[in-house]
């Protein structure tokens, strides 16, 4: 009834009598058609006169036809992102895992912008984003996502295997060309090749085909053009790409370098002792790229000047790392009572040895709360005293859960190198008080056997410092949302009680 009622006011003007037929003309008003004599489906004329209606012009007939062309034109108007995954492909039936985990991944990385699908036609993902203007701001954060291999802003060129009765192949092909002539055209380069791959095989032509006709009509255009381009299949400075998809056709000429590794939070959790310099960031880094997901435990102690310490430091990495996982705890210990009381009962030269296997002894305690699978430190061989093989075989036989190292093999300038790339080397270049160096011997043991540093630790009473140490501990929480950082206290310090004796 309120159909046909509708109908009856819009081609002869009866009287409205429900308030839902006057709403939905309300609605309709917005839209406003062309003059004329409009006609019945029988073919006579209606009786509505053009222009006297109170409610003006006559209305658009092609109102719904109006509305699809506009959301088009605004798909149109929307910029594609292609996301290639490399490593993935190794995992064969545990694959879906990974790619569901790289998909979260990406939702959680692109909070905030106007994301319009993520589809996943073929071998890749394609993100589609509803505003070009936050084209950027999108890549910049989907480079801080593992498990990309790398990044595109492609052009789409729209197909379908059911229309070719109505639009020839050829016709897709002669678009193809005409796209990827726009990529190309405004880029610097001497030499260039195309590279097709046709994941639909319901596409008529092969890459080999394609690869030829856009190549010869590419020559073409540079020519005529006066561009002296050459076409280099071996090392050419400029490469179009051109991907056949169950979706749209995908072009485009340049490819942005993602992280790689395989996404967060597929590998498990780890605990990682945090000093605040150079080397325990990477090696998180490190970690976090393999799919580990960290907590981080940092020891502190006062500085030489009143209110000195390291813990803006750490704050400052964990800021800087939780991007790459999303979420992360840091535990905060202090450790200069402790150190002083190793110092008061122990052999000068085991000191440093002493406050290492003290760390790992409370860190352990944490990472067991946490269900952590292992402890990560940034252990370099040879770096420091603390770090020849002897003595990092008697510090570590203490742990009952794994140590990793992944920097065990690297040297300096390579770690600070990787520093540098992921953006925490200016923040371990700040100045802090290590609490390793407070107190420090003057000729520490190179080669300490497990059995001293046991005897050692036996002199300093080491289950009352761990227990005292953890009675200290504080947690902050950390989370990266919307592009940025959120930092929290937690309201009730970790006790003893909620810490797993083992």
């Amino acid at each position: 009834m309120l159909l046909a009622e509708t109908i009856r006011h819009i081609q002869c003007r009866e009287p409205v009598s429900s308030t839902s037929v006057s709403n939905t003309l309300r609605g309709l008003k917005l839209r406003r058609g062309v003059t004329g004599t409009n006609r019945t489906p029988g073919g006579a004329n209606t009786c509505m006169r053009p222009e006297s209606s109170t409610h003006g012009a006559l209305l658009n007939w092609r109102y719904t036809t109006q509305v699809r062309c506009l959301r088009q034109a605004k798909m149109h108007a929307s910029t594609h992102i292609v996301v290639h995954y490399h490593e993935l492909w190794l995992k064969l039936g545990n694959r879906p895992f990974f790619l569901h985990q790289l998909r979260r991944a990406m939702r959680r990385a692109l909070e905030g912008i106007a994301v319009a699908g993520i589809t996943q036609p073929g071998d890749r993902y394609l993100i589609e984003l509803e505003n070009p203007a936050e084209l950027e701001l999108a890549l910049r954060r989907l480079q801080q996502v593992f498990g990309i291999s790398h990044l595109a802003v492609a052009r789409p060129v729209n197909w379908s295997h059911k229309t070719f009765g109505q639009v020839t192949a050829g016709d897709v092909v002669s678009q193809i060309c005409e796209t990827a002539w726009d990529e190309i055209r405004t880029e610097s380069f001497s030499t260039f090749a195309v590279r097709a791959k046709r994941s639909d095989k319901r596409f008529p032509h092969n890459s080999m085909f394609l690869e030829r006709e856009v190549g010869g009509v590419l020559f073409d255009k540079l020519e005529a053009a006066g561009r002296t381009a050459k076409v280099d299949l071996d090392n050419p400075e400029l490469t179009c790409r051109i991907e056949v998809t169950r979706g749209p056709i995908l072009i485009y000429a340049r490819r942005i370098a993602g992280p790689g590794g395989l996404p967060t939070n597929t590998a498990g959790r780890l605990t990682c002792l945090l000093s605040g310099g150079f080397d325990s960031a990477v090696a998180a880094y490190k970690m976090m790229k393999r799919g580990a997901h960290l907590s981080f435990v940092h020891f502190w102690g006062g500085g030489a000047e009143p209110g000195e310490s390291s813990i803006h430091v750490a704050r400052r990495l964990v800021e800087k790392l939780v991007p790459w996982q999303a979420t992360a705890k840091l535990y905060l210990v202090p450790f200069e009572p402790l150190q002083r009381q190793i110092v008061a009962d122990a052999d000068e030269s085991f000191r440093t040895l002493l406050y290492r296997r003290l760390m790992l002894r409370i860190a352990e305690r944490l990472a067991l709360r946490e269900r952590s699978k292992g402890l990560v430190t940034g252990d370099s061989l040879g770096q420091v005293a603390s770090q020849t093989l002897g003595n990092l075989q008697s510090v570590g036989s203490i742990a009952r859960l794994p140590l990793y190292r992944p920097l065990i093999g690297d040297d300096k300038l390579e770690i600070q190198d990787l520093a540098t790339k992921i953006g925490t080397h200016e923040i371990s270049a700040e100045r802090f008080h290590d609490c390793c160096t407070i107190l420090q011997p003057k000729s520490p043991a190179l080669f300490a056997t497990t059995e001293q540093l046991d005897a050692a630790e036996a002199q300093c009473d080491a289950p009352t410092l761990v227990e005292r140490g953890l009675q200290s501990v504080s947690l902050e929480r950390f989370r990266y949302r919307q592009g940025s950082v959120e930092r929290a206290v937690a309201r009730h310090r970790p006790t003893t009680a909620h810490v797993s004796k083992g």
